[in-house]
């Protein structure tokens, strides 16, 4: 399935699915995630309706899922005895959104529920803004004007989907140029891979031998900013398919040990809540979205978005002390490793406010913002 346009992904759904699809621009925090990443995202969605009277989860249960209502009316009844009314377009938020479950839901008319996985959410959502972190970086960098749009591109493409993409921003001086031409193979089915490769310019076919049927089938045409031939490095195994060049073309090569690189985890300092008791005047700093961030933060905390750090780090202190948390650890990992190694003094909340226990601290005051350095109240 083609990953770089949203109607690609929709023209094979049914009505309710393609509806779910175009809610999701306006349901935090996928309204957030790059077109390209959301319809990754979306191949694994479960949209579910559901009948008046269901119970959609119950109390202190754990199903590691975002849950949305995109139709419909339903309660949750809290332990404490207390009740909520949540009717759809009123809310864009994520049910009763910890783990466990701090209520039960239950349908009070028929509905429909848009289910992800929080896990892979959490990874597509980090992706996203890393990319628009690196996209907006790269643009301030007057060596790379040329090839600004080709950057943008790689940062857009499959591989992000495969690898941490914090180290990305790594392989634009590793990527060597190869001219191909049309009906040139480039990937042979069943040899061992020794690197990838982008399409910087023109088009190939992917097809592959069906041992069964002894027949050669077609399985898709890629373009422009596709990457392919990375998964026998990821999974260590023989080519599954082979590449064949449609038109004449110029083609970006990464060798295997430069692609292994991008394998490795960001390594910054993690800290428990216990560790930060023994800091002295820290500044939290939430790089979830500024959505996320109005409807729970820890207190005394600013917000700089992830995807605008490179726009925003002018407003940090290199001399201060910096703990960057989101709900996971993900987040805010990649953005302390981002902002370390340019030379700001920051570490993490390991796990994030949920993996730390913290998340009945969140509180939803108007927050603080960022002045010389420090945390100034916005009141």
């Amino acid at each position: 399935m083609g990953l770089t346009e949203l109607a690609t992904v929709t023209s094979n759904r049914n009505q309710m699915e393609c509806d779910a699809l175009a809610a999701a621009e306006t349901l935090v925090p996928l309204k957030s995630i790059k077109k390209s990443f959301l319809a990754y995202l979306f191949e694994d969605a479960v949209v579910q309706t559901v009948f008046s009277g269901d119970v959609i989860f119950e109390a202190n249960t754990v199903d590691n899922q975002h849950i949305w209502l995109l139709y419909g009316e339903l309660e949750l009844a809290f332990t404490s005895g207390h009740t909520e009314t949540v009717v759809a377009n009123e809310t864009r938020e994520a049910l009763a959104n910890q783990q466990p479950r701090p209520c039960k839901a239950q349908a009070k008319t028929d509905c429909t529920l848009l289910r992800i996985d929080s896990d892979l959410l959490d990874r597509i959502l980090s992706w996203s803004q890393i990319s628009q972190y690196l996209i907006s970086d790269v643009s301030l960098e007057r060596d790379f004007d040329e090839d600004i749009e080709w950057m943008q591109t790689v940062l857009n493409s499959n591989l992000f989907y495969k690898v941490p993409p914090v180290n990305v921003e790594q392989i634009f001086s590793r990527l060597t140029p190869m001219v191909v031409y049309a009906d040139e193979v480039v990937v042979r089915q069943g040899e061992i891979g020794d690197c990838c490769y982008f399409i910087k310019e023109g088009e190939a076919k992917v097809t592959q031998f069906d041992e069964l049927a002894k027949r050669t089938k077609s399985l898709a045409n890629i373009t422009e900013g596709r990457c392919f031939g990375e998964d026998s490095l990821v999974y260590e195994t023989v080519r599954n398919a082979n590449v064949i060049m449609k038109t004449d073309g110029v083609l970006m090569r990464l060798e295997k040990s430069d692609f292994l690189l991008l394998l490795k985890e960001a390594m910054v300092e993690e800290l428990t809540e216990q560790d930060i008791r023994g800091l002295v005047e820290p500044i939290f700093i939430d790089v979830r979205t500024d959505e996320e961030y109005s409807h729970g933060h820890l207190a005394l905390s600013g917000n700089i978005p992830l995807n605008l750090l490179s726009l925003k780090k002018r407003l940090l202190a290199p001399e201060r002390l910096y703990i960057f948390y989101c709900d996971t650890g993900r987040r805010s990992k990649a953005a302390a490793f981002l902002m370390g190694k340019q030379g700001f003094n920051v570490m993490t909340l390991k796990g994030g406010y949920t993996g730390a226990k913290m998340a009945e601290q969140l509180v939803t005051d108007s927050g603080y913002i960022l002045r010389d350095g420090k945390l100034i109240s916005d009141n």
